[in-house]
């Protein structure tokens, strides 16, 4: 079945199967730029490897996993407690892969440039971490709630309070971008990003569930966000690159 650019249905869509969000969603508006008109162009895999992303110089630290902990003081926010397992479609651990994680701090505001909110930076929130997984494929991370900001994409447009994440697989083809978002939150129905994904049962699968068993009593609340990757229907929703 092929799809054109301009129809409901995402590009390469099969069968009607909606898991991941499509490349053309007009309510996103930044789709409609991005979004490809010309068939897609399979890489191959050895270039794939060659152009892959960059670490850093040093290697993964466990102090690299807690973003509370980066500056000269305590970042202002609500601590969290963020946690679960990466597994593949067949529920195998994976183990010993990178997991990234960047965001906003408490006030909606992201510690880049390009970011001119109007809302106050944080000299202790650098808003990045990352991590590897255990044996048993998890993770965890401490760092403080986001904020909600607004984005501009449509009148009064706020995006929900999310946590970016970056997941690897066994190869750097295998790459899952993805955001967590948090239970509760009035303004996921009212948000492009989260709405494109049609098929309700995955897009709930990006919202967090709250862990009591994870809280840290007079310290951090707990939330765990289990992560799989590859083909299936336990697939967690990933965010399509364009070029």
């Amino acid at each position: 079945m092929s799809v054109s650019v301009g129809q409901q249905e995402p590009l390469g869509v099969v069968d009607g199967a909606t898991l991941d969000p499509p490349y053309y969603f007009p309510s996103y508006r930044s789709t409609l730029q991005r979004a490809p008109s010309m068939p897609l162009v399979a890489a191959r895999p050895e270039s794939a490897g060659r152009t892959g992303p960059v670490f850093g110089e040093d290697h993964v630290r466990h102090e690299d996993s807690d973003l509370t902990r980066r500056g000269a003081g305590a970042p202002i926010g609500e601590r969290i407690i963020v946690h679960g397992r990466v597994t593949d479609s067949e529920g195998h651990p994976v183990a010993g892969q990178l997991v990234e994680l960047w965001q906003a701090n408490a006030a909606g505001r992201y510690a880049h440039v390009v970011d001119q909110h109007d809302a106050p930076l944080d000299p202790n929130f650098t808003g990045a971490g990352r991590c590897l997984t255990s044996s048993d494929g998890s993770y965890s991370f401490t760092t403080v709630r986001p904020g909600e900001y607004p984005w501009g994409n449509h009148a009064n447009a706020w995006r929900p309070a999310h946590l970016h994440f970056s997941f690897f697989g066994r190869t750097f083809t295998s790459r899952l971008v993805t955001q967590m978002y948090f239970p509760g939150d009035p303004l996921l129905p009212l948000d492009p990003m989260f709405t494109s994904i049609r098929d309700r049962e995955a897009a709930e699968r990006l919202i967090g569930v709250f862990d009591l068993d994870a809280t840290v009593e007079s310290y951090a609340l707990g939330y765990r966000f289990d992560v799989v990757l590859g083909p299936g229907r336990g697939a967690t929703p990933i965010e399509e690159e364009h070029s």
